[in-house]
Formats: structure tokens, sequence, C-alpha cells
């Protein structure tokens, strides 16, 4: 009895879940949490060299190329390195060799667009693969390939 009590409960949360963010945060990067746990893994590699950093007084120029800005649904998923308020600069990678294991991905999953963290990368028979994880994650997303991948965050402004 208890079991379809369970059963009923998760089946209810996860659609909950994803029609809220399915309709309430469009156009921006959604962290989709999927429970809480504390990241302990590698941090991102490094995408901006000193020499690409130009100090003013007033001022700092960033020289990156193909940069975009991006925004975060308040998911939860990557606190506290990302949540609403915060401004993602993003580059679209030009091969799978520049993803790395710690890099901040955005990728296509079920229609949306999702933020989260390279916790593996490996090859399997189909090539090479990610796998990928909010921060504040239980679960991890599974497998991901690089064509899936559609940015790298290369800094985060708060």
């Amino acid at each position: 009895m208890k079991f379809e009590y369970i059963l009923v409960y998760l089946i209810g949360f996860l659609s909950c879940t994803f029609l809220f963010y399915g309709f309430a945060y469009s156009g921006t990067e959604v962290p989709f949490a999927t429970g809480l746990v504390s990241f302990n893994g590698e941090a991102p590699s490094d995408w901006i060299s000193e020499d690409d950093i130009i100090l003013f007084e007033d001022m700092i120029i960033l020289n990156i190329d193909n940069a975009s800005i991006s925004s975060y649904a308040p998911t939860g998923s990557m606190k506290p390195v990302l949540d609403k308020g915060a401004n993602g600069i993003r580059v679209v990678p030009s091969s799978e060799d520049e993803v790395e294991i710690g890099d901040i991905v955005s990728f296509r999953f079920s229609g949306k667009l999702v933020i989260h963290r390279v916790v593996e990368k490996g090859v399997d028979e189909e090539g090479v693969y990610f796998v990928t994880q909010g921060d504040n994650n239980v679960l991890s997303d599974g497998k991901i390939r690089f064509e899936d991948i559609k940015y790298v965050t290369v800094g985060i402004l708060y």
C-alpha cells in the first residue's frame, strides 16, 4: 500500500516539475534540480587567459571571441554557483576536445536548454560522451553527446 502512494507522489512531483519549468522559464537556461547534494567535484577548465582581461580604472574588458550572455532560472540545482540574478558568459565549443570534466555546459534535454556540470567524459561504441549533473542533484543526467552541447560557461557575473 505504501509503495502505491510513493509511486503516485513521484509521478505527480515529476509531472509538475516538468510542466512548471517548461512554462515558467522560457528563454532562460534551466538548472534542473532532482535533489539536494553538495557538489564536490572538478572546477571548470580555464577558458580565459590573463592576457584576455584588460583592466581600466572604470571598466574591465574581456576579450572573448563569440561570447554571449545567459541568465538562469532559480531551480537551485547549480547553487551556489548559478541562480537567478547571475549572468553567465558563454561560448560555443568548436570540438569535444574543448569540453572537460568540471566545465559547466548548456545542452538540449527534452526541448529545454539545461545547464549542468560535466562530471564524466568517456568513449563508448558511439564515440565521446559526457555525463552531466547539477551541483546539488543526487542523480546525473546520463550520457549526452557533443552535438547536444550548445554552450560552455566561461565566466559568471553576480
